[in-house]
């Protein structure tokens, strides 16, 4: 079995320590990065499985290393903040991260949401399915969404959402059922997560978000992927 590593971006020396102290008694190989800059080295020699990355940080913040790492790879992250403001949280999705923990946490929250994180990406990888759907087409092999044969990047969250829709064409699914899917039960309390993570797939997918023609809305019921005609 191969040892997950993680890459801890944080200016926080006493959190990052004790973190890191805790990650790697889980079993976890724990690279840290003091800022932005730092990391995104990191990043590029240590090729972490997952990244834990700090909003608020000297040099180059959150958002800026979050951006970089996204034009590079569909490498798993999940943000730290301070705050839990809807703003600092549909950024961070609409930039492409996998999760998102509010300060101060437990290190034993933050390391189910590691796993969790891990396993839906991991889940993916195991797959050799190709789904079409209209003009989408998705390679599971190679983890890749397409549009009219223009490639979409999308972070595994999205994609494992994607799947949960695609996979039940025409049925209205709930948001708690969605949670358990894609999530797990752990985040049974996190209903807002799929509503963010919706209007961000159909800023990807749609050519018009605001008429979509592949995921519906039913209001007071959940959603529903099924190919419209135009």
């Amino acid at each position: 079995m191969n040892t997950t590593s993680i890459l801890l971006i944080d200016d926080d020396n006493n959190l990052s320590t004790l973190l890191a102290e805790y990650l790697r008694n889980q079993g976890s190989l724990v690279y840290i990065a003091k800022d932005g800059q730092k990391g995104l080295q990191a990043f590029f020699d240590q090729k972490p499985d997952l990244v834990i990355l700090d909003v608020t940080m000297p040099i180059k913040d959150g958002w800026e290393t979050l951006k970089r790492i996204r034009e590079l790879s569909q490498t798993p992250v999940i943000m730290l903040t301070a705050r839990s403001d809807e703003s600092d949280i549909l950024r961070g999705f609409s930039l492409g991260v996998d999760d998102y923990v509010s300060k101060p946490f437990s290190f034993a929250q933050l390391e189910a949401r590691v796993r969790a994180v891990l396993a839906r990406a991991n889940s993916q990888e195991r797959e050799s399915e190709i789904l079409e759907a209209g003009d989408l087409k998705v390679n599971l092999a190679a983890r890749q969404v397409t549009r009219a044969g223009i490639l979409v990047p999308l972070t595994p969250t999205e994609l494992k959402l994607l799947l949960a829709l695609m996979r039940h064409p025409a049925e209205v699914i709930s948001a708690e059922d969605l949670v358990r899917e894609v999530w797990g039960p752990q985040y049974k309390e996190e209903i807002g997560f799929v509503r963010r993570y919706i209007w961000h797939l159909r800023q990807k997918l749609e050519l018009d978000p605001e008429n979509p023609r592949y995921i519906h809305n039913e209001r007071g019921f959940g959603y529903r992927f099924e190919v419209m005609k135009r």
